[in-house]
């Protein structure tokens, strides 16, 4: 039984006693008006849930009313009931944001329908979401038990994505920590896949492997440059695959959207190495070896990815592809719509890559700043942010102006993040990098089921400072912690989003082909 507080406005109140009588019978509480005046009065003194509302009303039209009860409550859920169907009457009502729209005569079940699309959908599809991924659970929890293919990760992660993202909207409480928990053991898995797999990927023994950030734009970028038309690459930093759904709803719109799946980002998942191996097509070893003067070591003073444009030409030299193309880095707001002025005269170039860094910014003030932290105290919350902050951005209007011009786009990222939950103790010396989720450097000790170790950086692709130099990637959601000042340290970054090792998160992301409507 339900016993929400209704509001019925008309006229010929008395006519509509039946209907009345079954909503009581249903356990809703019914108030009824005779006109607009007194169902105002009746708004501001009575908790009222729905109004249901005359169009056709002497004194103030069921339109003037409406306007009124915005004005007093404006989320105010109102279902505007008329005889007529003339359809600027219908378009009047559904500007002024109704929430439903019936045509007389109504019967009993189409109200009660209308409440329960109105006033139950919430609760309706929470209820059915949760069932929907209690059956789900199992399946999941079977096929993580299989030896999978870095294919079928890619699928398990769109699914509990997807699943997270539906149980935060229906907002169903226990069934979140289930999916976390389920999360956590996909996440443990995931490591010792990785862990067992990386090596061969890179070095020619797996047939089958992944797309990888220096294939990258090989494989999904180059193909689809022509010389008639300007093609967009748009690399937004940080950007987890979640935090792209949210975006995809934005830009649907503007842009029929084609996921060309999930690619791998190298190890680590940071952006000096992942980036500049994207825009090079190399590990970054062979960008070392080859351009040593575009390449900016750990132990090196400066900006870390100072030199992508230079890499990008050379790797378009590589391709054959003899092409004038575009590069620009928006660190700022300023930045973004100094572009969107040029945007234009972009349409000249074949391929214009725009690298975009808000979202790697928002994962550092999270952590820096403790308004940002309270504003995104979750996933939920950090997904919320980030569509906010597209909204509102020069980056949005860049999008409205590639469609303008009848251009397509393909929008990737370097790496992901992830919260991370637990510290993992870790001594080096002086030279050891400071990075949360990897470390580099000659003395490390650490909790070794805790981290993937790279003894030889050369097998993976990857620069060494000296002979002794090693890494070690944290797994799961793992950060590193110094023992000195350890309490201070593991309270200031426990729940964090940070990158750099090996989760679902950080290394399956995405790249979206985007074509104009």
């Amino acid at each position: 039984m339900d016993n929400s507080k209704i509001l019925w406005v008309d006229d010929e109140i008395d006519l509509l006693k039946p209907h009345v009588m079954f909503l009581q019978s249903k356990g809703y509480e019914v108030l009824t008006a005779t006109n607009g005046s007194d169902a105002l009065d009746l708004i501001k003194e009575n908790d009222v849930e729905i109004v249901f509302l005359d169009e056709n009303m002497p004194g103030l039209s069921g339109l003037e009313t409406l306007s009124e009860i915005k004005i007093i409550r404006r989320e105010l859920p109102v279902v505007m009931i008329t005889k007529s169907e003339e359809e600027h009457i219908m378009e009047d009502a559904i500007g002024s944001k109704i929430a439903d729209y019936l045509i007389k005569p109504v019967n009993p079940n189409q109200i009660l329908l209308s409440l329960k699309k109105i006033l139950d959908k919430k609760r309706i599809i929470g209820e059915k979401v949760t069932s929907a991924y209690q059956r789900e659970f199992g399946k999941i929890g079977m096929t993580l038990s299989d030896r999978l293919s870095h294919e079928e990760w890619s699928d398990v992660y769109k699914k509990l994505v997807h699943w997270e993202m539906e149980l935060a909207q229906s907002n169903t409480g226990g069934m979140e920590d289930i999916l976390l928990m389920q999360k956590s053991d996909a996440n443990n898995l995931f490591g010792r896949f990785v862990e067992n797999n990386y090596k061969n990927w890179l070095n020619g023994k797996d047939p089958n492997p992944p797309l990888l950030s220096h294939t990258l734009f090989r494989n999904k970028v180059a193909p689809k440059i022509r010389t008639d038309k300007a093609l967009f690459m748009v690399v937004i930093d940080n950007l987890r695959f979640d935090q792209w759904r949210v975006l995809e709803s934005k830009l649907n719109t503007t842009f029929k959207t084609e996921e060309e799946g999930l690619y791998y980002s190298i190890l680590p998942t940071a952006t000096h190495f992942s980036r500049n191996a994207i825009f090079a097509g190399l590990m970054p070893s062979e960008i070392q070896k080859r351009f040593p003067k575009l390449w900016v070591g750990e132990e090196d003073e400066g900006g870390k990815n100072m030199h992508e444009e230079e890499l990008l030409g050379e790797q378009l030299k590589r391709l054959g592809k003899n092409i004038k193309f575009s590069y620009h880095k928006i660190t700022n707001m300023a930045a973004g719509k100094r572009l969107v002025d040029q945007m234009n005269g972009l349409a000249q170039n074949s391929l214009n890559v725009i690298v975009y860094n808000f979202v790697d910014m928002l994962s550092h003030a999270r952590t820096d700043m403790e308004v940002i932290r309270e504003l995104a105290d979750d996933e939920a919350a950090y997904r919320s942010l980030t569509a906010s902050w597209f909204e509102h951005s020069p980056l949005n209007e860049i999008f409205d102006k590639i469609a303008e011009m009848g251009c397509e786009a393909v929008i990737t990222t370097d790496h992901g993040t992830i919260r991370v939950k637990e510290p993992s103790k870790v001594v080096g010396d002086r030279e050891t990098t400071t990075n949360l989720r990897y470390k580099q450097g000659r003395n490390l000790r650490y909790e070794g089921r805790d981290v993937y170790e790279i003894s030889d950086p050369a097998e993976v692709f990857l620069p060494k400072i000296n002979i002794s130099t090693r890494y070690i990637f944290a797994k799961e959601s793992k950060f590193f912690a110094y023992p000195n000042n350890y309490n201070y340290y593991v309270n200031f970054y426990r729940n964090t989003f940070q990158h750099g090792g090996i989760s679902l998160e950080e290394m399956l992301i995405p790249v979206i082909h985007l074509t104009p409507r």
